[in-house]
């Protein structure tokens, strides 16, 4: 269940949370919640009274598969509201249900991070944080309040976007910036992974990264061939959660080897999959996304960009990622585009190859360094993981739930992450004169059945690839009359 989550203290804060919450209607159509000062209420969101008050926490529902969305949620004094995909939610129930006679209210996974919070709860609420981020697997940003502390958490990698603040009146927190603007908060920040807002204090938490130091010793790591072995079941096994309960799933495709792999995947694990194609006439992703699709006879949805359309969907694409970044922008209009496409053909969740050239060394960039003495290329490959979250996850995930459309990441799996980032780099470059990177990936894609030509397809970033990034420096940058348009139109942004 996708969804967005908002928080604000203050003196009188129901008009302001109301305002909160129809901000974010994009990322939960579906129903709405608040609690405030006590008082829970649900309906939709332009429907719903909500109550004057100190306090208040909101939720806007996005249902994926028919699951009971109604948050935030209570049991005894505690109250959650949970932007989450808990991939072992069903395992987890069970054990609450039968160690803890757990009496579940919904079928939402969001629940079950309430029902962790009141097994480990101890009379202080922040206690609690540590033992449940490291029950959960799943991406998600959560809240919760006891009457007397607030806890605001988010997933280890960062999928899930929190940001915070306030002012000179209120406190508060949302799933996205706008929400914050809107109520007068204009100075925000991000909620950085594996740490714990509490009450206003940020504070770290365990690292969960890397942490499998021992994981290649003995039985589990003799050769190339093993470690290829043990990454293949643990992206199948990445995949399969996410396309669990799913009839259908959308791809944005660039006809790269990262976004064909999970193709294949999908492919093999029999969910219909249908592919999402974005570039200008003649582009590179746009030539090998058609072959690619003949070549395995899927559907294929393709937009193609001019600048014309540049121009209309520029002010929409910043509105949504919230900053002026020109890589952001041309990345994060094909992102935007492909999901509007999925939106319209009824789908509700993509799968995306983000992350696999930060754990591979996809990028050019590694080869540099690789090339130079003194670089640890393991060490910037660990950097770039850790810096995803707001170099890339917030604007994909924010570009995507514009169309009210989930982004789903396979190889960001905490447990591929931390196989992957323990795999020595000589199988991730292999020498100075090494122009594709990324060698066992590229491995196991051709094992699995990834077309040879797009196993030796060289990288090229989204914003290159699809011709976006040309039109925009060309073009559209150099128009002095609309770039001022644009400062007018998006004053919130600093362009």
């Amino acid at each position: 269940m996708m969804c967005a989550i908002t928080g604000i203290f203050g003196e009188k804060i129901g008009v302001k949370l109301h305002e909160m919450l129809l901000s974010l209607k994009h990322r939960g159509p579906d129903m709405s919640g608040v609690y405030v000062d006590g008082t829970l209420s649900y309906g939709k969101i332009d429907e719903l009274e909500i109550p004057q008050g100190q306090m208040g926490l909101g939720h806007n529902s996005l249902l994926i598969d028919g699951s009971d969305g109604i948050q935030p949620l209570k049991e005894g004094n505690i109250i959650v509201t949970c932007d989450s995909e808990i991939y072992n939610y069903k395992a987890l129930c069970d054990e609450l249900e039968q160690s803890f006679d757990y009496d579940f209210k919904t079928d939402s996974d969001s629940e079950i991070v309430l029902a962790l919070i009141t097994q480990y709860y101890d009379g202080y609420l922040p206690n609690c944080i540590p033992h449940i981020i490291n029950r959960l697997d799943g991406d998600y940003a959560f809240a919760a309040y006891d009457e007397k502390n607030l806890v605001v958490v988010r997933d280890p990698l960062g999928v899930k976007p929190i940001y915070y603040g306030s002012n000179d009146d209120y406190f508060g927190f949302a799933s996205e910036r706008k929400a914050l603007w809107n109520v007068g908060i204009d100075e925000t920040c991000s909620l950085p992974p594996n740490h714990m807002l509490h009450n206003q204090e940020l504070v770290p938490l365990k690292n969960q990264f890397f942490m499998e130091k021992n994981f290649f010793k003995g039985k589990f790591f003799k050769n190339k061939g093993d470690l290829e072995n043990i990454l293949k079941e643990s992206l199948i096994k990445s995949v399969e959660k996410r396309v669990n309960g799913l009839e259908r799933v959308g791809i944005p495709f660039s006809g790269g080897v990262d976004s064909t792999l999970l193709v294949v995947l999908c492919n093999d694990l029999g969910v219909e999959t249908e592919l999402y194609a974005v570039g200008s006439e003649g582009s590179p992703d746009l030539n090998f996304a058609m072959k690619v699709a003949e070549h395995m006879g899927l559907p294929i949805h393709i937009r193609v960009v001019d600048e014309e359309l540049v121009r209309n969907y520029t002010p929409l694409v910043l509105n949504a990622i919230e900053e002026w970044n020109l890589m952001k922008l041309g990345v994060g209009m094909t992102a935007y585009l492909a999901a509007e496409m999925a939106h319209e053909n009824g789908l509700n969740v993509l799968l995306s190859g983000q992350g696999a050239d930060e754990l591979f060394a996809g990028y050019h960039r590694y080869l540099d360094f690789y090339t130079k003495t003194g670089i640890n290329v393991q060490e910037n490959l660990k950097k770039d993981v850790k810096n995803l979250y707001h170099v890339n996850l917030e604007r994909d995930e924010k570009v995507t739930m514009a169309h009210s459309v989930e982004l789903r990441v396979p190889y960001l799996d905490l447990h591929f992450v931390n196989i992957a980032m323990n795999t020595p780099l000589k199988y991730k470059i292999d020498g100075s004169n090494d122009h594709l990177r990324k060698c066992i990936l590229r491995k196991m894609a051709k094992d699995l059945g990834v077309p040879q030509d797009i196993v030796k397809r060289p990288k090229k970033a989204a914003q290159y690839g699809s011709g976006i990034h040309k039109i925009l420096t060309k073009k559209i940058l150099k128009d002095g009359i609309y770039m001022q348009g644009l400062k007018n139109s998006l004053n919130f942004i600093d362009i």
